[in-house]
């Protein structure tokens, strides 16, 4: 048994593997983090939604809404 390790080389291509795998893990875990904390890509509003929510709420009058609708479009 080479050097009393049981497996040979075939131990260190595993190992290889592993730390592969916990670096491609590692990876993911962060990208899902960030993704997270910034509300991921589902979430974004739209131009014309914050608009059409800013009007709502009464933040723009009528003329600067269309103005800016026309902008947008």
């Amino acid at each position: 048994m080479m050097g009393g390790y049981g497996m040979g080389w075939f131990g260190g291509i595993f190992m290889i593997f592993f730390w592969i795998a916990v670096v491609i893990g590692i990876v993911f875990l962060i990208r899902w983090l960030v993704q997270s904390t910034r509300g991921g890509a589902g979430s974004a509003e739209s131009a014309l939604e914050i608009l059409k929510r800013r009007y709502a709420k009464g933040e723009i009058d009528k003329k600067e809404f269309e103005q800016k609708k026309k902008d947008l479009l």
